[in-house]
């Protein structure tokens, strides 16, 4: 959230937010450097060296002769290395071409190596200077705009390290390889490794290697650390659409950067002493016998009852390494728990054990008691895990450990059920049950709360206003481009809370749970019918005669203006066919439909600003659920239309799809759109977005318990031939071809699992007649 804050003085003038569309950014969770496109570190905006949300360094400014050289290029290396090329030329030379070249690799979490060529005719002799300073500053307040007062540095006695300290935090800058031992000096607000005099003969090289190291003070107990080397998902070759396959690439490349480890969890398996079991817990506390010899939960415990010690499921005891995906670098480099759930979800094509992971973390830190500063309640899941408590600006203040999201908790029960149609181990799936039906109870509780049986959020002063995805300030507003203020049921809100349940009732059921799975489906059916009464608003003019509206509030008046949120139901179950209709007409619209992507607001409206965060502006995640949900809801024309508009955008943006960018409408001769200005890139679901449209197009949707594989890819006159290996189903690898007449070959699916084309759940038997194929020989993918 693009929040600012107030700066001392008498005017009160306000610190912005820095901008980020031409910063270059390296990451290596938890570590990350963000650069000017020359290199130079010079302790402005959001510029530095970071580990664990803490600025390590914000100045590392390199002079030659006193000069600085000149910039000629930025060429990335991946993820998290980058190099900066610059020349330094000498007036006096009889040509025009650079004798002098300096190159820096730049790695997140690594430092930097400088290294001077001289690649002309005679020799050099240059003083070298690299300056460096910090203010150690928490992420918050460099995202705030406000950088601290700088940091007095100490010189080590080896003369080879610069170090800083502060009451919140460490840093070390120490070069570690170099040709003789730098003069150092330090002052009160920064530190200097020099030497006077290099020496270049022509043909020589200088390098010196620089390793910057620190951490924040206290270290936070349990927080997430590096994952490592090991992936938690397989690489799949994609052939076809290059621009799916450079989406799906890039995307990938970037979220293996963005990987964190679950720190509250050894590696042996035994918990960290910070995160205990609580106390008095069982593995089915608090649950209600029924005449069937099932036990559950009691659906009709009143909201405000008494709260008592629930399960926690056996944890595992093998060696492993839960990773998760950080929401997004620079701000948002740690777990959040909706961003890093739907981006566990993109990736289930790839496997189950980064939604095995994630899930494991967030339950680990679900809700166990009542905190008002927290948000917490009990089975209420995560939004967001910081070192320690930040302040944002405009009074918000939040806690290191912050519950205040309205989504997370639904999307954690689907993250779960789908995980389970996917093939997750039933181990897994057993041990992490009892987290969901605690996060359903939350669910049906918060429902209550007004009488009328909506998820609403109910924000505390101080913490997030609005608590779903789109939680700026002024995320919500009506067609008058007037703000809504809370509390409110969002839409989106609404369909994950029914897909939750008819998804968890699925689950109970197949686990030999049927009255609870009947209680759930019950209540789904209930909350469906309330949507149907509550959402729709009808108007004269427009592609359909209703569409949903992005919330109701309490006396369930409905939020007028068409917003993007709606997109988001195709895919949950809780619009019935004509619903799905009316919905995909407004997304293809071109008041929504950008011709880049899906706009978070129409373009009809007041207020409508193509550059503002979620006003206007296009999200890649948003874009890529939209498909997902109209490829699922039988849409295959609006899917593709808004399919490619996304995969047009990923060229302009060399596949590396920033969080959102803007939503001006794209003609014949519009330019390519531009990012929006402070948005994180690399960011987690929009890396994941690649795979969640290729498994779209392809039409996958698994039912583990059945061994059943439905494919339902788009048409090949909007598809176009695609080919697919390293696909993941229940363990095993999975290769599907759609070739140029609609014709789909799988190889490789698991034993006693059966295709179905999607005309009937009870599979097609790939005979004569059938549009597909199953063979059990090599990958059909040349």
């Amino acid at each position: 959230m693009a929040d600012t804050s107030e700066l001392p003085g008498p005017r009160r003038a306000r610190a912005l937010q820095p901008l980020l569309h031409d910063v270059v950014i390296c990451v290596a969770a938890p570590a990350f450097t963000a650069s000017p496109r020359d290199g130079q570190l010079r302790g402005a905006r959001a510029d530095g060296f970071y580990d664990h949300d803490r600025r390590l360094l914000h100045t590392l400014r390199l002079l030659l002769d006193g000069r600085e050289p000149e910039p000629v290029g930025v060429q990335p290396l991946g993820p998290d290395r980058v190099r900066f090329t610059a020349v330094h030329r000498y007036p006096g030379d009889g040509t025009d071409d650079p004798t002098l070249i300096v190159e820096r690799v730049r790695g997140a979490g690594q430092g930097e190596t400088l290294l001077l060529r001289n690649v002309g005719t005679v020799t050099r002799v240059l003083r070298v200077e690299l300056t460096a300073a910090t203010d150690l500053a928490d992420i918050a307040d460099v995202k705030r705009g406000i950088t601290g007062r700088a940091v007095r540095p100490h010189a080590d006695r080896t003369g080879s390290a610069l170090s800083w300290r502060s009451a919140t935090g460490r840093a070390r800058l120490r070069a570690v390889e170099c040709p003789e031992p730098p003069e150092t000096s330090a002052g009160p607000a920064g530190g200097t490794f020099g030497w006077p005099r290099v020496e270049l003969a022509p043909g020589d090289c200088w390098r010196v290697r620089l390793a910057v190291t620190g951490r924040a003070v206290p270290a936070p107990p349990g927080h997430p650390v590096a994952a490592s080397p090991h992936v938690p998902w397989s690489d799949p070759v994609v052939h076809g659409d290059r621009r799916l396959v450079g989406l799906v690439r890039q995307g990938l490349a970037d979220l293996r950067a963005l990987r964190l480890a679950d720190g509250s969890w050894r590696v042996d398996g035994s918990r960290h002493a910070d995160f205990p079991e609580p106390a008095g817990a069982s593995r089915h506390a608090d649950f209600s016998e029924h005449g069937d010899g099932s036990r559950h939960p009691d659906l009709s415990e009143p909201a405000n009852a008494p709260q008592h010690a629930v399960s926690t499921g056996r944890h595992p005891t093998a060696p492993r390494d839960d990773q998760f995906i950080a929401a997004g670098c620079p701000w948002y480099l740690t777990l959040f728990g909706r961003d890093s759930i739907w981006s566990a979800r993109m990736l289930l094509p790839l496997g189950t054990e980064l939604a095995r992971g994630t899930l494991w973390t967030l339950a680990r830190r679900q809700g166990t008691v009542h905190d008002d500063f927290r948000e917490e309640a009990p089975g209420r899941i995560l939004h967001e895990l910081r070192p320690a408590e930040s302040r944002h600006g405009h009074g918000l203040r939040l806690p290191a450990h912050y519950y205040g999201s309205v989504d997370a908790t639904p999307l954690f029960v689907c993250l779960l059920v789908d995980a389970w149609r996917w093939g997750l181990p039933a181990a897994d799936v057993e041990d992490l049950l009892p987290y969901a039906e605690r996060a359903m109870d939350w669910i049906i509780g918060t429902c209550g709360k007004d009488g009328d049986g909506l998820l609403r959020y109910y924000p505390r002063p101080g913490g997030l206003l609005h608590q779903s995805w789109k939680d700026s300030t002024d995320a919500v507003r009506d067609a008058a481009g007037r703000r809504i203020e809370p509390p409110l049921a969002l839409c989106e809100v609404q369909g994950y809370a029914y897909e939750a349940a008819t998804g968890l009732a699925d689950l109970l059921a197949a686990r030999g749970a049927p009255e609870r799975a009947r209680a759930l489906r019950h209540w789904a059916a209930a909350l469906r019918d309330r949507f149907a009464d509550a959402f729709w608003i009808d108007v004269k003019d427009g592609p359909a005669a209703r569409y949903v509206a992005i919330a109701v509030g309490r006396g369930l008046d409905p939020v007028s203006g068409p917003a993007s949120n709606m997109g988001q139901l195709l895919a949950t179950g809780i619009l019935d066919a004509d619903g799905c209709a009316d919905v995909a007409a407004w997304l293809a619209a071109p008041e929504l439909n950008s011709g880049w992507g899906l706009r978070s607001r129409s373009a009809a409206v007041p207020g409508f600003n193509p550059m503002s965060y979620h006003g206007g502006s296009v999200w890649t995640h948003d874009t890529a659920i939209a498909v997902q949900g109209l490829c699922a809801a039988g849409r295959p024309a609006e899917a593709a239309a808004l399919a490619d508009g996304l995969l047009d955008a990923a060229v302009h943006f060399s596949y590396r799809m920033p969080e959102l960018y803007g939503g001006d409408a794209r003609t014949d001769t519009s330019p390519a759109p531009l990012a929006y200005p402070a948005a994180c890139r690399p960011q987690g679901w929009s890396a994941a977005s690649g795979v969640a449209v290729l498994a779209a197009l392809l039409g996958l949707r698994p039912n583990a318990p059945r061994r059943l594989l439905t494919l339902r890819p788009l048409p090949p006159d909007l598809l176009g031939p695609l080919a697919v290996t390293g696909l993941r189903l229940a363990g095993a690898d999975l290769s599907v071809r759609v070739d140029g007449e609609g014709r789909t070959t799988v190889a490789g699916l698991p034993p006693e699992w059966r295709i179905s084309t999607g005309a009937d759940d009870d599979g097609d038997s790939a005979g004569a007649g059938s549009d597909t194929r199953t063979r059990a020989g090599p990958d059909p993918v040349g």
